[in-house]
């Protein structure tokens, strides 16, 4: 360990330079360090006095089987590159978690395109990530139904937004401040979806980009749909702009991991998807996230599995998992495992990354069981991983 090296909590002026380095590090100012930095717990490395590596911590929970989640949401972390190649990010992440896991968190999420060193640090992807660029003529297709469409939220439609995240199995329980900070920061216009006398069922915001040729073109940020119906009415509001823009973009974490678009398209060449570098998730307490989590009423099993320690290796702590009525207790025991998950593994598991357990099998989880294994896919299955939230 280098001993010229601290870690502390960020100042008014250390923000600064912490602002300057992430700057200097990315090729380009990192507008969230502003709009977060209010809310977040921030951590700077230190060297001789001189900042060489920052990051932001928000305690935020996370959706997971339908309950709230304590999470530490990692953002914005960057180290000087003439300091790259000397493990100051492992360093920087372990003192950014922990203040955050002293307040409760029991899971730590980040979005990182350096995926290769957060495996190995504990990390994994629960699912993959993409962008879709649609022609706007195409949308038109879509059956506006009844909708009324009406400009701006309500609080009916805060409330929506959270019913519909905890659908999902990823989705922040998003804080009061969250949508009127990323309304300033994008300029977001916002619509909500509605059919006569009813509450709204739908809503999105749009930004406009100008970053590509051909001119302005709207983006989506926000797309949350409670029926097929909803999504369509949405989709066709959204082909209304064909006039003056050619494409419409829906940015990485707009739309839900649904078929809906791609089915309903009236040529598949209209859309077009582009893999960005995917949410990361670390449970950092697995007895505290399974007994956190919300679990299928109907399921009532005992599941011996053996999770992988930190650190890797092949050392393999021997767990009971019991599933009772919702709930769900991991304890110490003796039985022998016949399911072995690695931590990162345990991530996507938890997470409903594994759809089957041939899906489970060919990522390397180890079973002497398949009807154990089966019960375990089924457990957290009922609801798909998506973090529709940018941190």
């Amino acid at each position: 360990m280098d001993e010229s090296l601290t870690v502390v909590p960020a100042d008014e002026d250390l923000l600064d330079e912490y602002d300057a380095l992430a700057a200097r590090s990315y090729g380009h100012r990192v507008d969230d360090i502003t709009r977060l930095g209010p809310h977040a717990d921030v951590r700077v490395a230190l060297k001789h006095g001189r900042i060489v590596a920052g990051g932001l911590g928000l305690l935020i929970p996370q959706f997971f089987g339908g309950n709230p989640v304590p999470a530490a949401c990692l953002g914005s972390g960057c180290v000087a590159p003439e300091e790259r190649g000397n493990h100051l990010a492992a360093r920087l992440l372990t003192e950014r978690i922990r203040p955050l896991q002293e307040q409760g968190a029991v899971l730590a999420t980040l979005w990182t395109a350096s995926t290769g060193y957060a495996r190995r640090l504990g990390w994994q992807a629960p699912t993959t990530v993409f962008s879709w660029s649609v022609d706007t003529e195409a949308l038109r297709s879509f059956d506006a139904g009844p909708f009324r469409i009406e400009h701006g939220l309500t609080p009916d439609t805060e409330h929506l937004q959270q019913h519909l995240a905890r659908q999902w199995n990823g989705p922040l329980a998003r804080p009061a401040w969250w949508t009127a900070s990323r309304q300033h920061q994008h300029h977001l216009t916002f619509y909500r979806f509605q059919q006569p006398g009813q509450a709204a069922s739908g809503f999105l915001s749009l930004a406009s980009s100008h970053d590509q040729p051909g001119g302005p073109h709207p983006v989506v940020h926000d797309f949350w749909a409670a029926s097929d119906g909803t999504a369509a009415a949405m989709l066709s509001f959204l082909g209304r702009h064909h006039s003056r823009a050619a494409r419409i973009e829906f940015q990485r974490t707009a739309l839900p991991p649904t078929p809906h678009l791609l089915h309903a398209l009236p040529r598949y060449r209209a859309a077009t998807a582009h893999a960005w570098h995917p949410w990361m998730l670390r449970i950092l307490n697995p007895a505290a996230a399974v007994r956190l989590r919300g679990w299928p009423a109907d399921l009532d099993t005992a599941i011996p599995v053996g999770i992988g320690r930190d650190g890797g290796g092949a050392v393999w702590d021997r767990c009971l998992l019991q599933i009772s009525a919702g709930s769900a207790d991991l304890h110490p025991t003796t039985q022998e495992s016949k399911v072995r998950l690695t931590r990162g593994q345990l991530a996507v598991w938890y997470a409903g990354g594994y759809r089957t357990p041939t899906a489970a099998s060919l990522s390397g989880v180890r079973s002497t069981c398949p009807q154990a294994l089966s019960t375990l896919i089924r457990a957290t299955g009922e609801h798909e991983p998506w973090l529709p939230d940018h941190f």
